[in-house]
């Protein structure tokens, strides 16, 4: 039984791998190509956009991944029909839930490897994709950490630990060197607020370094003009899908303590945590596009009708999630519709297989 075990869960996990390739490749291209529209923008060129698509690969992977395997369980299982070589199997005595529970170990493999690439590799990558794109289209050096952004503006160092929005942002610090790159003035405030025409800073402390010693002096606020703007920052604020899931968890808990909305990230957590119930979901639903009806179809065939399930996957999470927002249902009914909701819909056609 071993045997047959390694047997299907190589059909499938080599047909997983390749329907993964072939969509990163697609995705990668059509971003290169929407990239090569701000070519010629600062320092942003050709080479600039290649590199950036390709740091932007582990997070499609992670974000394509339910649909991946919805497609490689039907090619891998198709494949092996279309051969003949499941009703052999069947024949043999082995019964429909065995076949299943051996597609779900791969399943299960491919999801722990999918998520060390969604928690470690893709914020890394993405962070960094996004500061390279930064600093090529301004000019200036930014790098965006879960600590905050820091910026570099002529002989200043900029640092922005709360990213409230690209036009508000909250603990921020600016230190100025001079002539001789020797720290000569610190600035601090609680929030900034970008007005049209430059930066209002709250409850400033400044304090002025000399050879005679530190002077410092405190302001309840203060006009701060800086070719840093919300243009450069709306391209390394926080964006939800790109977060771990204790970076996730750290901002949801700063907002709360600010009385901030947190409900996007909050919704982009419970994903997070319902995603191997979707890939569990998605295996299931590829059992009756090999079993049932469209047993006696060709792979293209099984592949189109499979890629329409996904494509309507994607959407109900996306609206479902979106809905949650605007009526304040909660985060883990607006995530948990669309995986309830397809595994009813291969519920009801494994019945029918069965």
């Amino acid at each position: 039984m071993k045997l047959l075990d390694r047997y299907i869960g190589k059909s499938v996990l080599v047909s997983t791998l390749v329907v993964m390739l072939v969509l990163l490749a697609l995705f990668a291209f059509a971003s290169f190509a929407a990239e090569l529209e701000k070519v010629g923008r600062g320092g942003y060129n050709a080479m600039v956009a290649m590199q950036y698509t390709l740091l932007l690969l582990p997070r499609l992977a992670y974000q394509l991944f339910p649909i991946v395997v919805l497609l490689g369980a039907i090619i891998g299982l198709g494949m092996l029909a279309s051969q003949s070589e499941l009703v052999v199997v069947r024949a043999a005595g082995v019964s429909l839930n065995r076949i299943i529970w051996t597609v779900m170990k791969v399943g299960l493999l491919l999801l722990t490897l999918m998520l060390l690439v969604g928690e470690f590799v893709a914020p890394m990558a993405e962070f960094k994709a996004q500061s390279l794109r930064a600093e090529a289209m301004s000019g200036q050096a930014s790098f965006r950490t879960d600590q905050g952004l820091w910026a570099r503006d002529g002989k200043s160092v900029i640092h922005i630990r709360d990213l409230l929005s690209s036009d508000r942002v909250g603990r921020i610090s600016v230190y100025d060197f001079d002539e001789q790159n020797q720290l000569s003035i610190v600035t601090t405030a609680t929030k900034a607020i970008y007005d049209g025409e430059g930066w209002q800073l709250d409850d400033v402390l400044r304090s002025a370094i000399s050879e005679s010693g530190v002077e410092t002096s405190k302001q309840p606020g203060l006009r701060w003009q800086s070719l840093l703007n919300p243009d450069l920052i709306g391209v390394v604020t926080v964006k939800p899908d790109y977060l771990s899931a204790p970076g996730l968890f750290r901002y949801i808990e700063y907002l709360n303590d600010n009385g901030l909305d947190a409900g996007q990230y909050v919704l982009a957590l419970w994903k997070k945590a319902v995603m191997p119930v979707t890939t569990m979901v998605m295996i299931f639903l590829a059992v009756p596009f090999v079993f049932g009806p469209l047993r006696s179809v060709g792979v293209g065939q099984r592949i189109f009708v499979g890629t329409l399930f996904g494509i309507g996957y994607f959407l109900v999470d996306q609206t479902t999630g979106h809905l949650g927002l605007v009526y304040g249902l909660p985060p883990l009914v607006s995530v948990i519709v669309a995986p309830v909701m397809f595994f009813c819909v291969a519920f009801y056609l494994f019945r029918r297989v069965h």
